[in-house]
Formats: C-alpha cells, sequence, structure tokens
C-alpha cells in the first residue's frame, strides 16, 4: 500500500488539531499547521478543504479564525482521514476489491483484494486521532507492529 503524501499530511494536520482541542485551544489556522508539521501552505489547503467537505473540520472566520476539528478526537478514526482526501482505502484499477472479477488462474484474487481492504479497515478504521495522538493504540496494532519482521522491508 502507497500511503500518499495527501493522507499523510491530513492525518498530521488532524493531529495537530487534536492537539490543540485537547489544550482548549481555539482555531487553528492553516499557516499555523503547515508552519507546526513543516507542510507545504498551498496543498495543505486544498486537504482542509477536503476535510471540511467531509464532515471532519469546521472552520471559524475572522482574525482568530482557523480550523478546529468537527466532533472529538475520539470519534475519527484515520480511516475517516484517508477516505476524505484519498477516496476508498482500497481499489484494484479504479474498482472496488469486492467488484473485480477474474476468469482462469486469477479468479481467487478478488478473495485476496478483499482481505487486503479488510486488514486496512481493521487498523485504520479501529485506529482514532486521541488514540493516534496518545500512543494508546488498539490491539490490532500494536500487536501487528510489534512482530520484528513488520518493521523489515521485503
Amino acid at each position: 500500500m502507497d500511503i500518499s503524501a495527501r493522507a499523510e499530511y491530513a492525518v498530521r494536520a488532524m493531529l495537530a488539531l487534536a492537539q490543540a482541542s485537547a489544550a482548549g485551544a481555539g482555531p487553528v489556522s492553516v499557516d499555523t499547521l503547515a508552519r507546526q508539521q513543516d507542510l507545504p501552505r498551498k496543498f495543505l489547503e486544498a486537504i482542509v478543504a477536503d476535510l471540511r467537505g467531509a464532515d471532519l473540520v469546521v472552520s471559524t472566520r475572522g482574525a482568530r479564525g482557523g480550523y478546529t476539528l468537527a466532533r472529538p478526537a475520539s470519534a475519527i478514526s484515520l480511516g475517516d482521514v484517508f477516505r476524505a482526501v484519498d477516496g476508498p482505502l482500497a481499489e484494484v484499477r479504479g474498482l472496488r476489491p469486492h467488484e473485480t472479477s477474474y476468469e482462469g488462474v486469477a479468479q481467487h484474487l478478488p478473495t485476496v483484494w478483499v482481505a487486503v481492504r479488510a486488514s486496512l479497515r481493521e487498523v485504520l478504521d479501529g485506529t482514532t486521532l486521541d488514540q493516534a495522538l496518545t500512543g494508546a493504540l488498539p490491539p490490532e496494532v500494536t500487536s501487528r507492529a510489534a512482530d520484528p519482521l513488520a518493521w523489515q522491508n521485503r
């Protein structure tokens, strides 16, 4: 799986907003988010627009304006953020895994593609911004990451 810069930047920005929310801070501007996370401001503006369109953040206008989470960090999964900026978690040539079909030797691949999507869902939908921020990650994540082979390139 390739995690796009768009998805990575979106998660990092959402974590910064979650931290600001936990600290009781008000709205955070795109300039502040970009500076805090060392992200390109123009690119981040487009990402935040997608997050707003997905009802994950709300904007406040004015001199003290900026963005805040639309709901608690414990109610926003990493999967929500990925889908907001990149669309479905898994696609095969533009099709959802369960929409694929093959003949002959490849006939069982749709089952593999669906299993890949299910694994992504387990980790990304099972991990909230709050958990990623605090490090209190769910067992599905910590057990997979505890496997030394998970950290090795293949």
